[in-house]
């Protein structure tokens, strides 16, 4: 896969035909429950925020990388890009949320060109953990990122990192011939400087998520075979593996659609459902901020444009009071969250 389903002009870039899909067919006819009827047959519904602990920033879907699974819908050929009018939006209201977590997002944040000044400026507002989520081979992609390592550092960044695998084979088949081991050059750099190496306090965490139609194993064993793999093969260290679940929404709705595996996906998701997930998805703590700004209960939301369901809809005119009072927006791809021992952009949930 060369270009974005936008480049392709591929029907699902209309969100409005993913939710078409996702509300229609197994679960029109009653096959399926929906999401809805789900949560209410434990009484769960409707979904509301708790205390906002995380902000999540998406600071562009320009990416150096098009991944085949992407629910960015991420690539080079993707001009959307946060402005620094929008930024220093965001930094009025990093300043006075309650918020302890920055989370940046893209495509490839970095590839923003107001990235470091805006790490540099939100670094500064007393955020208690900042993360970057880098696809790594951003920092061998050109010499310009090179030193991202060392700016990291100096601002004591959490780099969140994606690692399909620890075989070359699976990593380039879901990102792109080459990627594998790029990312290793970029995980033996943060190392260098620190990252994920005992005592340093400079957190390296990767991301996992699966290849195909099918939900992740158990994080922990994950986690266990990643840290084996990657230091006898390459001496690699990190702290924590986060296991997540594909959402079938955007690229990996496409590959579900195409691989006839959509019907069965959605039944082993649903089949898999834990209300004891609910209580922790990403979305009841959770704020989302699109590159033009506008708020979503989450990054999955912002990709299928569900604003929030509240007055205050762009971080221009945020109001957490206000946003705190509102229902949280569901779907099917919901599930995706709630499935085993849920997903979060911090790994599992329950």
């Amino acid at each position: 896969m060369k270009k974005s389903l936008q480049a392709r002009n591929n029907d699902l870039a209309n969100t409005q035909r993913q939710l078409e899909i996702l509300s229609n067919g197994i679960f029109a006819d009653g096959e399926l429950p929906t999401f809805a009827k789900k949560l209410k047959e434990t009484n769960q519904f409707p979904l509301r925020p708790k205390k906002l602990e995380i902000l999540q920033i998406n600071l562009g879907y320009m990416c150096n990388q098009v991944c085949a699974h992407c629910h960015v819908d991420a690539g080079p050929d993707r001009k959307e890009i946060m402005t620094r009018e929008t930024m220093e939006q965001c930094l009025e209201v990093i300043k006075k949320t309650g918020a302890h977590t920055l989370d940046l997002t893209g495509g490839a944040p970095e590839m923003n060109p107001n990235f470091r000044w805006f790490v540099e400026e939100a670094s500064k507002a007393g955020i208690k953990d900042f993360i970057v989520r880098s696809n790594l081979t951003i920092i061998r992609a050109n010499k310009k990122y090179h030193d991202l390592p060392d700016f990291f550092k100096k601002h004591n960044v959490h780099v969140v990192s994606s690692m399909p695998h620890w075989t070359r084979g699976k990593t380039d088949k879901q990102r792109g011939n080459g990627v594998f081991d790029k990312s290793i050059e970029a995980l033996q750099m943060l190392n260098e400087v620190g990252y994920g190496m005992e005592s340093s306090g400079l957190q390296l965490d990767l991301v996992y998520n699966p290849s195909g139609a099918f939900l992740p194993g158990d994080q922990m064993a994950l986690e266990a075979d990643f840290k084996k793999a990657l230091k006898e093969d390459f001496n690699i260290n990190f702290n924590s593996l986060f296991a997540i679940t594909n959402l079938p929404i955007s690229r990996f709705l496409d590959y579900l659609i195409a691989s006839e595996n959509y019907e069965d996906y959605m039944y082993a998701l649903i089949e898999a459902y834990n209300p004891m997930a609910v209580e922790n998805v990403m979305c009841t703590n959770t704020l989302s901020v699109s590159w033009d700004g506008f708020l979503y209960d989450c990054d999955f939301n912002q990709m299928l444009n569900l604003k929030v369901a509240s007055k205050v809809k762009h971080i221009s005119e945020y109001n957490e009071e206000l946003l705190q009072n509102r229902n949280i927006i569901i779907n099917q791809h919901c599930y995706g969250c709630t499935a085993g021992a849920g997903s979060s952009c911090q790994g599992t949930v329950a």
